[in-house]
């Protein structure tokens, strides 16, 4: 496996190997027999802004119509409101979403749920790759092909799913004012959704980076680049901000002092919650390897187990069923509340954030100090895709070893590649800013010079 999907689908360049026309018909087939076998009929496929996302669209609808698998295209929408129509679509067997997430326009990919809402399997994956890949697939066709149907109001369905929850109830319940809100959708999937949800019946709401022209999803905005929206909540005096990326399904906030809270600290806000208003029914937490140190110790006081999965919202949905856990999440922003949803929701996560605030009037800020956040410097190298095993190098090996033995037990190193990009990931964590920066600088000046 690996030669396709990554942590989270297929992603690319689009136009180039593999985010190509010719990928997107075989994987629209593989996905078609995929739903075919399942004894389901029809796949639904959204996509964000992107300009490739029409060429893209346009072969996976092929691909799933010549296995007699009809398609429905729900348009530009957000992935986890696809994952919505997976689970409650009666005819649905399969989502795809055409999404490069957070990344640059010039980037697409290729995300894929099966019925229920949740991504694939390791096996299902492996599947669907090796049919992809294969040059001798024996795929029978006939003249029984599929149709291609554009699916009314998909917006509407995923938003009322949304306005439903028992977080918006809470809210309205407890908001003895309306919460100011300043919005960044990223110029992508939220971009019109994001006002049917957050809607003035509810918010005192401004939105920004709101109108995607194909090129401009995820450029300076969005929830990889909060400056503009810090700078607005400023302005604004709002309570909070929220910045999306480009598919939605991170969340990035910003609290009313214009400090940027990431997704450790959102876990830990809605976790103590749950735990004091007793519906954490289970004391236990889920999140990445990569999550800050403060977020261990915060659980850890709050009596909830902190469990630390693999990167990728999907191993942490794993582990999430293995444990019995309602939240778990990444401190890049994919949060899961497995009791609302079958998947990480940026803007469901964002009404969940919104109801503790509405519940225990307290201003975010004040809610985050929570967590203590070690000092924590992510940097990345560019490698080439052979992707080599870096502890193999003694310089390497040596320097990372005398760094981890120098922050001892008040921080820590984690190296590993991108699951998405061309690029080995150094992280270092520890007591002070500076220190934590040299670290870090030293380790990838010794994988560049010598790896």
């Amino acid at each position: 496996m690996g030669k396709l999907f990554g942590t989270d689908g297929v992603r690319g360049v689009a136009n180039q190997y593999p985010i190509t026309g010719e990928v997107a018909l075989k994987t629209g087939q593989a996905v078609g027999i995929f739903t075919r076998e399942s004894g389901y009929h029809s796949v639904v496929i959204g996509k964000d802004t992107r300009l490739s996302g029409d060429m893209l669209e346009a072969a996976l609808c092929a691909g799933v119509a010549s296995t007699g698998i009809n398609v429905l295209q729900a348009g530009i929408i957000p992935t986890p409101g696809v994952a919505f129509l997976c689970a409650h679509l009666e005819t649905v067997g399969a989502g795809i979403v055409i999404s490069a997430s957070h990344n640059p326009y010039e980037d697409n990919g290729i995300k894929i749920f099966r019925r229920g809402g949740e991504k694939l399997s390791d096996e299902q994956e492996e599947n669907i790759e090796n049919f992809i890949l294969s040059t001798d697939n024996k795929l029978i066709l006939n003249s029984v092909v599929g149709t291609i149907t554009p699916l009314e109001n998909s917006l509407k369905k995923y938003a009322d799913f949304l306005l439903n929850k028992d977080a918006v109830k809470a809210i309205k319940r407890n908001s003895k004012k309306k919460l100011r809100l300043v919005i960044d959708c990223s110029n992508g999937a939220a971009s019109k959704i994001a006002p049917m949800v957050f809607n003035n019946a509810l918010f005192e709401t401004q939105f920004i980076h709101h109108i995607p022209d194909g090129k401009n999803i995820n450029d300076h905005c969005g929830s990889q680049h909060t400056e503009d929206l810090a700078v607005r909540v400023l302005k604004e005096q709002a309570d909070i901000g929220l910045a999306f990326d480009g598919d939605a399904d991170r969340l990035i906030v910003i609290d009313e002092k214009g400090n940027q809270i990431t997704g450790d600290r959102i876990l830990a806000i809605c976790a103590q919650h749950a735990k004091q208003k007793n519906r954490l029914e289970n004391p236990v937490v889920v999140s990445t390897i990569m999550s800050n140190i403060g977020l261990t110790q915060t659980l850890d006081s709050l009596g909830i187990t902190h469990i630390k999965a693999d990167v990728g919202d999907r191993k942490v949905l794993e582990q999430m069923k293995a444990s019995k856990a309602s939240i778990g999440g990444e401190d890049s922003g994919h949060m899961i509340f497995l009791n609302e949803h079958s998947t990480g929701d940026g803007m469901l996560s964002a009404l969940m954030l919104l109801k503790v605030m509405s519940e225990t009037q307290e201003s975010l800020s004040s809610l985050s100090s929570v967590m203590n956040v070690f000092p924590q410097v992510l940097m990345n190298v560019n490698v080439d895709a052979s992707r080599p095993d870096f502890m193999k190098n003694k310089v390497i090996a040596d320097t990372i070893k005398n760094i981890e033995e120098k922050l001892g037990s008040n921080g820590r190193v984690l190296i590993r590649y991108s699951g998405t990009q061309p690029l080995l990931r150094v992280m270092v964590e520890g007591p002070e800013q500076k220190m934590v920066e040299a670290y870090c600088e030293q380790i990838c000046l010794s994988i560049k010079e010598n790896l």
